[in-house]
């Protein structure tokens, strides 16, 4: 049908004429209340983004002498975080002397990954840059 029937079939029913595909030969439209399809589309992306979770990373700081219960208490918020769908930064900041023991922090982010391996697998591994020594942990995907 030519555009001016088209137009003229839209105003008789009071509706608009919208183009759905513009760029097919020959352009194809349809008729319908434009006010009301952008308010449908909009209220459909507010529903979207209520029902979607974005990821945040949550930061756990470790310190080299850290005392058993201190540890699981560590575990047990990474734990939280992990089961709530969020990724886990477990770092370590070395003081002084040390920086010389790089290997006990290594074992004890070995100590971390294996307290949350049910829940997490790690991301990263534990890597030293500076003074901190960093290692991620990401919630295992439930395929």
């Amino acid at each position: 049908m030519s555009a001016s029937a088209a137009l003229e079939l839209a105003a008789r029913e009071d509706l608009d004429l919208v183009k759905i595909a513009p760029q097919a030969k020959p352009p194809v439209c349809k008729i319908m209340d434009y006010g009301k399809y952008k308010f449908e589309q909009a209220k459909r992306e507010k529903e979207a983004r209520k029902n979607q979770h974005t990821i945040d990373t949550k930061e756990i700081r470790l310190s080299l002498n850290i005392d058993t219960h201190d540890f699981n208490t560590k575990v047990n918020n990474a734990v939280k975080f992990i089961k709530h769908g969020d990724k886990v930064k477990v770092s370590i900041r070395f003081r002084g002397r040390e920086m010389g023991h790089s290997e006990f922090g290594y074992d004890l982010m070995q100590r971390f990954a294996e307290a949350c391996q049910e829940f997490a697998t790690v991301a990263k591994p534990a890597k030293l840059e500076g003074r901190n020594m960093l290692m991620f942990l990401a919630p295992k995907s439930n395929k």
